[in-house]
């Protein structure tokens, strides 16, 4: 799940951004003589827009969803991995007295399919990561919209993204009651239809070692 925010962070910046200006009047477009824009009070919505994708019930079913088409790649590289190391104990465990050409029949296979197993894993997450950025997107965009029609049904008069870190935020300080986030997602829930996931299973209790007699 860490990295899957990694990943979902990295992309949200430029996603969120595209989102927001794409439901903003063209105001490039407007004619020279329009009326010259006046002040109005200010309120300012807060708003951890990668948090929000990712904590929405669509974005953890993708997620999930996504995971789960890759289990048997990722069992068949487990496969791959635990072959490379069999061999590598049975190159160790070969006696002084073995011939060269058994050593290196050995090195050779090693190094085969230490190559192929590289290449695999790295072909699966680029393909892993492509899904995942696809699939992120997609849902990116459409809480933009319902993060854009919450503020202004709400009398918003500015949206600010505090998503991607503290380093990254513009944002020092803001009071939490103009923090939207979990707002958005509750909106978003409704509209989206998806059902939230079951809790995870609590982890099973460990067992107390009995003392030593």
């Amino acid at each position: 799940m860490k990295r899957t925010l990694v990943i979902a962070t990295a992309l949200a910046a430029s996603l969120a951004t595209s989102t927001l200006v794409a439901q903003a009047p063209a105001a490039a477009a407007a004619p020279a003589a329009a009326a010259a824009p006046q002040a109005i009070p200010a309120k300012v919505a807060i708003i951890a827009f990668e948090q929000a994708v990712v904590a929405t019930n669509e974005g953890q079913k993708t997620v999930a969803d996504i995971q789960k088409k890759y289990e048997p790649k990722k069992a068949a590289l487990d496969t791959q991995g635990a072959e490379v190391e069999s061999l590598k104990k049975q190159l160790q465990a070969l006696p002084a007295n073995a011939s060269d050409e058994q050593r290196g029949n050995l090195v050779k296979s090693i190094d085969s399919k230490e190559k192929l197993l590289q290449r695999d894993a790295e072909d699966a997450q680029n393909s892993y990561q492509s899904d995942l950025q696809e699939a992120y997107g997609k849902v990116a965009q459409k809480v933009g919209s319902t993060a854009v029609k919450y503020v202004k049904d709400n009398g918003f008069t500015l949206l600010l993204n505090v998503g991607g870190g503290q380093q990254a935020s513009p944002v020092l300080w803001f009071a939490e009651p103009t923090d939207v986030t979990q707002a958005v997602i509750n909106d978003y829930n409704k509209v989206s239809g998806v059902a939230a996931p079951p809790p995870a299973a609590p982890a099973p209790a460990r067992r107390a070692t009995p003392p030593a007699k």
